[in-house]
């Protein structure tokens, strides 16, 4: 059995003298310490020891009481411990950089829970720190630009979306990390001894292009144990939690941005030589029912989508300041080399087919976007020559902003053209699922007619993906991507059996949940790329978006442009130090000076000789045959494999990581702080709780503002729209309504009849949520008899009313209910008469009483077999 390793370094004291630096390493329970020794005498070069030594809590005090008294004897000091201090407590070592004079340490000082997926605990960084490393004397030289590089570095704020985990590796899709690792050799999946149950620790390498500290950790982690690296993403984690009639059902989004050919808006555009593309994002849709936690073993899918720019060499001009710059097509390509590098990484990645979802305006009065949309055309015709029908790149052009003024009096339009689109999408690709069992037939079950994928016999597995793309891949992709995630979730549900058919309206608080969250990531990918909030938001495309909306798009509008004219500049030279793009050095050009990055990020432009794959083959023959399957998941190496003594040790002990028995808990803060479908958006009046029942629909006035219901926004960057209200459709284009699911007993006289001529008439009964039919028991004697006998025991008095108990079909129930007392009361509202309690409960609180006192009592000899039973198998 394969199992993730938990990282055995999740708290880091560091303690400093004068010639050291000690890092003191430990596990959550602080029973394990691993230490680095980092000297402070070297003036530019980053000496650290690590002596690979695993300590306890008595050694580790030791050597510190050693250290401490090292350094007063060789001080000459008159009291222990003055010139060894402890210097800052941490959660983990972002890395270390250096600019023009020694080397600077990054640590995690604060964090925060972003998600748990399969009870692996994901992190949000909430605050850093910045230490200087060497032991600099007062008077020494320090280089005039090294305080600019310093402050252009720490520009990149690190408490803004950035995420890590100790055991899950987040820049890996679910898919990939469930996957069994191969042996390289081979190629086929690691066999054991079946006479022997071994467990092994597997740590997998992560995928480069996603670790944002990877210049950071280059300096020291080929001399540290793994646990010492923390690999750290860029993008945007939030998870929800779908709660339906107690069961909670978790739906998380996660994007990580690629860190290649990075920056913002204008700055980065198309693609760069080496096939990266501009803001390149990877969207994953986790679905899993918490009833299991494990991975393994419980019920779970996902469901991946990308987003970036046109694998081309384009760009606009920004020396003119206009709203929107011309569009210059820099570099032809005949043979699409770049855009054959891209897809071939996608293949490597994710399999065939690749979806291209192209929403570029097509119908222009001058060509702007167009240029790019009949490049792009071509790029796709030339690459799909050299590749066998079923495995080619599938191409769909959809002219989002187009479709949207032409029908824009009618409601929902765009949607219903994406939903079609995106039903495609998800059957091509099909989404990866996860059962403990299987039934036999569950394909061929008429939901699923189409749905593509690798099915294995415990669910299925995604090949290929879908990629979106506008020109900036802010507005009109966030919302396409939307659409398609709205589509696959109803699949996901459908899989895991909460919903019988894979269909979802969108006027049901499960859709509003999930149009919060892509929301919430479009606003935080469009801070991060555009410079402002989104300004086409999803209810705009819907037509349900209020006035005041309007006046918002265009204040982002204005905010999105003073960014890409003023500030974008600082934003990339800031982006290319912190990746190491861009590397300081004595006696050469800084970054400030130089007229371009262009050089930096195409490095056969500077004369670097590249690796041309052939005009023809632009597709890897290895990643070539293992299609549909992506290569990367059929060969998934193993990093480092270590053999565990069971699956309750806690180096891959996933539960003992998360629920932290070791704790003391705090039952106010037991809970993760997340959106609740029941608690966040189900208003008071709706009695029916699912969140797949379909609400009210007003006309006239913004329903959110009738319901008296406010959605709060819980992601930091997308605070500005936690108060924009929504509107809603027209009455008459609503499918049903929910006069039935008002709680009428709840509301006043004038709001029971400013409801009853407001909300439609129900043309459907109310649908059994529970599956039960109660019809059966009415001419039942024997059940009749029981209700006589114990009627209140049956029955909600406090929601009974006679009209619903004439419909009952109880006559005795139709006279006025007569509570009777369940014990006597005296007078006096001061005294009361005790309780008879019977001997076996006496008993039962005797022996507590006595096992609080006098501790435990014997235990049985029947317990002490079963123990001595337990102990026999630990040491056979």
């Amino acid at each position: 059995m394969e199992l993730p390793l938990i990282s055995s370094i999740q708290r880091v004291q560091v303690y400093e003298t004068k010639a050291r630096y000690y890092i003191i390493g430990s596990n959550s329970t602080e029973t394990t310490f691993r230490v680095l020794k980092i000297d402070r005498q070297e003036p530019k070069d980053l000496v650290i020891q690590d002596d690979k030594h695993v300590y306890n809590k008595v050694d580790i005090r030791k050597l510190l009481e050693m250290i401490a008294s090292g350094n007063v004897k060789a001080g000459k000091q008159k009291h222990t411990g003055e010139g060894f201090m402890k210097y800052v407590s941490a959660y983990g070592i972002v890395g270390f950089v250096r600019f023009l004079e020694g080397y600077y340490m990054v640590l995690v000082t604060k964090r925060s829970i972003a998600a748990v997926i399969g009870g692996h605990v994901t992190y949000k960084i909430e605050d850093t720190v910045m230490q200087y490393i060497p032991n600099m004397p007062a008077d020494k030289y320090m280089h005039p630009d090294e305080p600019r590089y310093v402050k252009m570095f720490q520009s990149v704020d690190l408490s803004s979306n950035f995420y890590f985990s100790y055991s899950y590796d987040l820049t890996h899709t679910l898919q990939y990390n469930m996957a069994p690792s191969v042996d390289p050799k081979f190629g086929e999946p690691k066999q054991t001894d079946k006479h022997k149950s071994n467990v092994y620790g597997v740590k997998v390498a992560p995928e480069r292009n996603y670790v944002w500290n990877k210049y950071l950790i280059e300096p020291y982690q080929a001399h540290v144990h793994s646990d010492w690296i923390l690999h750290i993403i860029y993008g945007f984690i939030a998870q929800s939690n779908m709660y339906i009639y107690g069961k909670s059902v978790y739906i998380t989004l996660l994007a990580r941005r690629s860190n290649q050919f990075a920056g913002p808006r204008f700055m980065k555009r198309g693609a760069n030589s080496q096939g990266a593309v501009a803001n390149e994002v990877e969207t994953e849709q986790i679905v899993q029912d918490m009833c299991v936690t494990q991975l393994h073993k419980g019920r779970i899918s996902s469901y991946v989508q990308m987003r970036g720019s046109i694998p081309l060499y384009w760009s606009q001009d920004i020396s003119k300041m206009v709203p929107k710059p011309a569009i210059t097509v820099d570099k032809r390509d005949p043979y699409f080399h770049t855009a054959g590098l891209h897809f071939n990484r996608l293949l490597y990645r994710y399999g065939a087919p690749v979806i291209l979802l192209n929403l570029v305006k097509r119908r222009e009065k001058r060509r702007h976007e167009g240029l790019l949309c009949d490049e792009y055309k071509d790029c796709k015709a030339y690459l799909n020559q050299f590749l066998p029908p079923d495995k080619q790149l599938i191409y769909i052009g959809f002219d989002m902003a187009h479709y949207t003024k032409k029908y824009a009096k009618h409601t929902n339009d765009v949607f219903d053209r994406l939903a079609g689109i995106s039903r495609f999408c998800v059957k091509q690709t099909g989404f990866f699922l996860q059962l403990p069992q299987l039934r036999s037939g569950f394909w061929e079950q008429p939901e699923y007619d189409g749905v593509k994928g690798n099915k294995t016999e415990s669910g299925c597995r995604q090949t290929g993906a879908v990629r979106t793309n506008c020109v900036d891949c802010i507005d009109r992709t966030n919302t396409a991507q939307f659409a398609v995630g709205k589509c696959a979730l109803g699949y996901q549900l459908c899989a895991l059996g909460v919903l019988p058919v894979p269909d979802l309206d969108f006027d049901t608080d499960c859709v509003t949940m999930l149009e919060e969250l892509y929301e919430n990531m479009g606003n935080t990918l469009a801070l991060q790329y555009g410079g402002s909030l989104l300004v086409h938001r999803i209810e705009g495309y819907r037509k349900i978006a209020p006035w005041k909306a309007h006046s918002v798009d265009i204040f982002q509008t204005l905010s999105r442009y003073y960014s890409n004219a003023f500030s974008d500049l600082e934003k990339q030279q800031a982006m290319n130090v912190f990746l190491g793009v861009f590397v300081a050095h004595d006696n050469e050009l800084n970054i400030w000076d130089l007229p371009t990055d262009f050089y930096l990020h195409n490095p056969d432009a500077a004369g670097l000789k590249m690796h041309r794959k052939s005009y023809t083959m632009w597709c890897d023959p290895a990643i070539f045959n293992h299609l549909p399957l992506p290569f990367e998941e059929a060969c998934k190496p193993s990093h480092s494999l270590i053999q565990v003594l069971s699956r309750e040790d806690e180096a891959v002990n996933v539960l003992f990581e998360n629920y932290k028995p070791y704790t003391l808990t705090d039952i106010k803060r037991l809970a993760q702080d997340m959106e609740k479908v029941i608690r966040n958006y189900r208003h008071r009046i709706y009695r029916n709780p699912s969140p797949f029942e379909r609400r009210a629909s007003f006309d006239g006035k913004d329903s959110s503002q009738e319901l008296g219901r406010t959605i709060s926004v819980k992601d930091s960057t997308a605070s500005t729209t936690s108060n924009t209200s929504k509107s809603s459709e027209d009455s008459s284009s609503s499918a049903s309504s929910v006069e039935g699911d008002i709680v009428t007993s709840s509301c006043s006289d004038d709001e029971k009849s400013h409801f009853k001529h407001r909300v439609a008439k129900v043309s459907h009964p109310e649908p059994n949520v529970y599956d039960l039919d109660l019809a059966q028991y009415e001419e039942d004697e024997f059940t009749q008899e029981l209700y006589k006998r114990q009627p209140f025991r049956y029955v909600d008095i406090g929601a009974a009313d006679q009209s619903k108990l004439s419909e009952m079909k109880v006559p005795h129930l139709m006279a006025s209910p007569k509570i009777e007392p369940l014990g006597e009361y005296p007078g006096d509202i001061y005294g009361v008469e005790e309780p008879e309690v019977s001997k076996r409960s006496m008993d039962v609180y005797i022996r507590y009483v006595q096992c609080g006192l006098g501790g435990a009592s014997e235990p049985s000899a029947a317990n002490k077999e079963i123990y001595r039973n337990y102990i026999r198998q630990l040491y056979m």
